[in-house]
């Protein structure tokens, strides 16, 4: 295959050569020649481009003659027989077909590269405790409806401007719905204690778990809400995850009014400090972010 790919570089390399001296043959002499001995210089450039030619091609038959024919025919399956078909639309599943082995075969080179990196590292978070003899109790993600609901309960006494509300549309686990003042409104899905998805809109649109925001400032704001989750997650401690991000959402009640931290600035590129600091809670925009 690299010596065909080879020789089809040096194929194209010729087509292009051969195209610039028929190209220079077209427009004849120009002002680019100046206006004493212009023929000369005319036939001189044609000379080199010709000269161009012959070395591209020479190339082109090294390439053709260092090519090892295969050994039988190709097997082309049930592909064969497209070949009979009459009609110039089923002709053309040819092609299609050929790219869709090509695509495949990708997929499968990537997967086996992926299996072979993935083999390299190991992903189990407690082999240390492993290797002591001890391990740490991990906080359930199936925990009991009731356990969410203190939590919530706990959070909305705890910061004022927000409003929580819990839902179960489907089974146990909840979906909760927070108002944040007049600022925005947040819905977030839990798996037990586990955040698996957050998506924050404005005040005045409707709450959706599968559909994001129409505003800018507020698709950016989901996008940090997300990263903030894998942020503060600790499957040992579940609850302290949860306190760390709801503290972290009710930094957003001052969205509009706080200016950013490094420039000073209540805008930047149109948007507001979209970006809070994981640890001091201070507002920042996303390229003043330290």
């Amino acid at each position: 295959m690299d010596q065909l790919h080879t020789a089809l570089t040096s194929l194209k390399v010729l087509r292009s050569s051969v195209g610039q001296v028929f190209h220079t043959l077209a427009n004849g002499l120009g002002s680019e020649h100046g206006e004493e001995n212009r023929e000369n210089k005319y036939l001189l450039e044609l000379q080199e481009l010709l000269t161009s030619v012959g070395a591209n091609l020479r190339e082109v038959e090294q390439s053709v003659n260092s090519l090892q024919a295969p050994p039988g025919p190709f097997n082309l399956g049930n592909s064969q027989y497209l070949a009979q078909e009459t009609t110039q639309e089923r002709q053309a599943l040819y092609n299609t077909l050929v790219n869709s082995y090509k695509w495949t075969g990708k997929v499968h080179e990537y997967s086996d590269v992926a299996h072979q990196l993935l083999s390299q590292n190991s992903l189990k978070r407690s082999a240390i405790f492993r290797r002591s003899g001890l391990r740490r109790p991990i906080s359930s993600i199936s925990a009991q409806p009731g356990q969410v609901d203190q939590l919530m309960a706990s959070f909305d006494r705890l910061y004022n401007g927000m409003s929580i509300k819990i839902k179960r549309p489907y089974s146990h686990n909840a979906i909760i719905h927070v108002s944040l003042g007049h600022v925005l409104k947040t819905i977030i899905a839990f798996k037990g204690l586990m955040i698996e998805r957050v998506v924050i809109k404005a005040y005045n649109e409707s709450l959706d778990l599968w559909e994001e925001s129409r505003y800018k400032v507020f698709q950016r704001v989901t996008e940090h809400a997300n990263a903030t989750i894998l942020h503060y997650h600790n499957p040992y401690l579940l609850n302290d995850t949860l306190k760390n991000f709801f503290a972290w959402l009710h930094s957003y009640i001052n969205l509009f009014n706080d200016p950013c931290k490094r420039c000073g600035q209540y805008l930047h590129s149109g948007l507001p400090p979209t970006w809070r600091d994981h640890k001091s809670l201070d507002p920042y925009h996303y390229e003043c972010k330290p």
